[in-house]
């Protein structure tokens, strides 16, 4: 194997002990073990510990989901579904790993980890919308990426408690929370047309008669 095959088969060994050990050293040398990889090689592939571990996991994740989605007919769905069928094709990705997805999200939250969180759910809303077929180049692909960020992160998290059959609560949440985002620009629309009349006003020059 190559160094990145290495990787990938070290990182897949670990995530078996991450939901006793989380996303730690501890995690990553049992990982080794089980493969036959010395743990000086097994430093050098992740150097940042479990924080490599945890990155390499999401961004693998992110792609096998992109693949996923480029098998689907989305180009026939209205654009809520797509990003509906893109959310859950990613989490569906992880369901063999939900606790070692819960361990990240409690990793995420320690202050020290809340960079590396961030830049990763920026990385899967990011794929989402292009696997959804977003070609936004102005302020709209950050606002979009920035209310998807909502919605996927409490999705997760209510799939990490869903006990329903095949998640059909977490599809119906993540149903329920598209549907709220939608009335977003909507709503920002309709308070523009409002507004814009007393724009004008506001800054009308005045004429100062003599």
């Amino acid at each position: 194997m190559n160094g990145e095959d290495q990787r990938r088969a070290l990182m897949r060994a670990s995530v078996r002990h991450v939901p006793f050990d989380g996303w730690s050293e501890r995690a990553l040398r049992a990982g080794a073990k089980d493969i036959d990889i010395p743990m000086g090689i097994a430093a050098a592939l992740f150097p940042g510990g479990g924080k490599d571990l945890v990155e390499l996991h999401c961004r693998m994740a992110d792609a096998a989901a992109f693949d996923a989605l480029a098998t689907q007919d989305l180009a026939s769905m209205r654009v809520r579904e797509r990003v509906a069928a893109a959310v859950r094709a990613r989490i569906e990705i992880v369901a063999e790993d939900r606790e070692a997805v819960r361990r990240a999200v409690s990793m995420f939250a320690l202050p020290g980890n809340a960079a590396l969180g961030a830049r990763l759910l920026y990385g899967s809303v990011d794929t989402i919308w292009r696997a959804a077929g977003d070609r936004s180049t102005d302020w709209n692909f950050y606002s979009k990426r920035g209310l998807l960020a909502g919605v996927y992160g409490s999705t997760v998290l209510f799939w990490l408690q869903d006990n329903s059959e095949d998640s059909t609560e977490t599809w119906a949440f993540l149903d329920r929370r598209i549907a709220d985002v939608m009335k977003v620009p909507k709503a920002t629309m309709r308070i523009g047309k409002v507004l814009e009349p007393l724009r004008r006003r506001a800054f009308r020059p005045q004429i100062i008669r003599p």
